[in-house]
């Protein structure tokens, strides 16, 4: 049996979770080469999946310098690292999936997409959300007509509290200079979303935001620069002797502890907390990414959305209403509630009786992108994509219009001179 052959470039948190999806649910596919500069991370992607040695690389880039050995390659590297291995990848024939956003200016986004189009190869970003069960019950209920005409939306990403001090205050994406913005980081999803949604180009675009609350101002009296040896602790939501320390203790050590660590233990966790960043105290630390944001956006076709990213809020799902000419949809990513305004009717969906990856990564979402974008090797057939490189290109210039509108306390009109490619 032939099977596509899959490279992989990042071996952290999102490419592991690609790959165990490939390794569990796609025997016509696998995994073969991996590149990535942390021990311990690639010789645990080589173990599982059964990787020769010489096809394991410290640097992306001697990946890149010997003859193509695979038919496609998974990008997961930091955002900052996005932009070099897309577009060495995509001229040397390789179909590429992209973790989201694709980079971090507009320039290098462009260049990605040229690079793409010019090599004619399979590409997708990885904006998971298009992909679920959910969102695809909620498409065809709009293109049905079933509430007539979008008229206006409101959409909330509930970041929540943890989520935000674990990623943003103290992680990763906490600092701009080092990742990008907050808004392309985690809620660029939301905005090629709604863009998918509505199914029509941004207009005019607005946006509010700051850093209101994860700074030294807001420092308790008396804390230290340490959670572990902070006499507030017990007092502060964000502890994060809370977070990772009790998720431990009660043998939880997925997602967010393997993040902190490697050492998956009691004791590994303790010495994460006490040297590692992830135990610095979230008013004390270097970031600079605001906590809530809003972005108001009027597309080509009239409809009107108001949208929402905040820190401040239970770690739970997005939820959305769409109000229409004919009658409103409220759904949160589990169930759509459709109400008829002729009938005085409501409809109720629950996604999670008919979807059985609704509790995979992004509501099934990661399941989905990894289904298509397979399908699409196998096949030859950029269809099954529904993350293509020109829609997401403009969806991104949708994101850096938002932050320039933040920025500048203006109205940004996307499309004056907004030519994609």
């Amino acid at each position: 049996m032939s099977f596509v052959k899959i490279a992989v470039v990042g071996a952290g948190c999102r490419g592991r979770g690609y790959t165990d999806i490939i390794a569990s649910h796609f025997e016509e596919a696998r995994v073969v080469a991996v590149a990535e500069p942390r021990d311990h991370y690639r010789t645990t992607m080589a173990l599982k999946h059964s990787i020769k040695p010489e096809l394991c690389f410290e640097d992306w880039k001697h990946l890149a310098q010997k003859p193509k050995l695979a038919d496609a390659v998974i990008i997961a590297t930091p955002d900052n690292e996005h932009t070099e291995p897309a577009i060495a990848f995509a001229n040397l024939g390789y179909h590429i999936l992209l973790e989201k956003p694709m980079a971090q200016t507009e320039q290098q986004c462009r260049d990605i997409a040229q690079a793409v189009l010019k090599n004619n190869i399979i590409f997708a970003v990885c904006h998971v959300l298009r992909y679920t069960s959910y969102t695809q019950q909620l498409r065809a209920i709009i293109d049905a007509g079933l509430i007539g005409d979008i008229i206006s939306i409101q959409h909330l990403e509930p970041l929540g509290y943890w989520h935000q001090a674990h990623s943003y205050v103290r992680g990763n994406w906490r600092n701009e200079r080092e990742s990008t913005f907050m808004l392309m980081a985690k809620s660029c999803h939301d905005l090629d979303w709604l863009r998918y949604i509505v199914g029509c180009r941004c207009d005019k675009i607005s946006s509010f935001g700051s850093l209101k609350h994860f700074t030294a101002s807001q420092k308790p009296k008396g804390a230290s620069s340490r959670c572990i040896t902070c006499g507030c602790e017990t007092q502060c939501p964000y502890s994060a002797k809370k977070i990772y320390m009790e998720r431990a203790q009660r043998g939880e050590f997925e997602w967010p502890v393997d993040i902190i660590t490697s050492d998956l233990t009691i004791d590994g966790v303790e010495k994460a907390l006490r040297d590692g960043p992830y135990g610095r105290c979230v008013y004390e630390c270097d970031n600079d990414v605001v906590d809530n944001q809003i972005v108001n956006i009027l597309f080509e076709n009239g409809v009107t959305v108001g949208f929402t990213m905040t820190a401040f809020t239970e770690a739970s799902d997005r939820k959305t209403r769409i109000f229409g000419s004919r009658g409103e949809i409220y759904g949160n990513g589990s169930i759509i509630k459709r109400y008829d305004f002729l009938s005085d009717k409501t409809t109720e969906i629950d996604v999670t009786k008919s979807d059985g990856t609704i509790n995979t990564g992004h509501g099934g979402g990661d399941f989905g992108l990894i289904k298509s974008f397979i399908t699409a090797l196998s096949k030859n057939d950029k269809s099954y994509i529904l993350s293509g490189v020109s829609e997401t290109l403009e969806s991104h210039l949708m994101v850096f219009a938002a932050e320039k509108a933040r920025r500048q306390s203006c109205v940004v009109e996307c499309s004056k001179g907004g030519t994609i490619i």
